[in-house]
């Protein structure tokens, strides 16, 4: 009988860790709408406009960033789920946290109305900030540097990770 409960044990532990790890694989991307992670694998590197894709929540949206390599303007685009299309949206203006080692700085990106984006909507949001391109343009000489998108869509917060690494291709679009 002892050998019996023993194996009955065994086998529940078994089955629990199985059901831990199972549940620790699924959907590694797919996040609340307060967080998001970069889209690069799924919707390319490279948006529409040349710009960094960021996926915010379970891909339902996404933003574009984009800077000017030959002045210090940092512009964001809002996608729609596909990353391809402008989804125009209720806010006026989008903000980017940054930290350099370990200093804190927000920067809020005012609404900038698009051909095509319906009254009291917009899809695009542009800055013109030294301090903020060297960040988003991976040119800071900092040590430890971050940024994050926070975006508000249809009522909910999203945030989005912005890459903060040097990176070689060509952002300097057209809006």
């Amino acid at each position: 009988m002892r050998i019996g409960f023993m194996s009955l044990y065994i086998l529940l532990i078994s089955v629990c860790l199985l059901g831990l790890t199972a549940c620790s694989k699924s959907q590694p991307d797919e996040l609340s709408p307060a967080t998001g992670t970069a889209a690069a694998e799924e919707h390319g590197h490279e948006g529409p406009h040349g710009g960094h894709v960021i996926e915010l929540g379970s891909e339902n949206h996404h933003v574009e960033l984009t800077h000017d390599d030959d002045s210090p303007r940092v512009a964001v685009y809002v996608l729609d789920g596909t990353a391809k299309m402008a989804a125009p949206i209720d806010a006026e203006s989008v903000v980017i946290n940054v930290s350099v080692d370990g200093k804190p700085t927000q920067y809020t990106l005012p609404a900038v109305a698009q051909p095509g984006d319906p009254p009291g909507k917009s899809s695009y949001f542009e800055l013109e900030s030294g301090p903020l391109h060297v960040v988003v343009s991976g040119e800071s000489e900092a040590a430890d540097t971050h940024a994050r998108i926070s975006i508000t869509i249809d009522g909910k917060p999203y945030v989005g990770l912005i890459e903060t690494e040097k990176h070689d291709h060509d952002h300097d679009h057209d809006h």
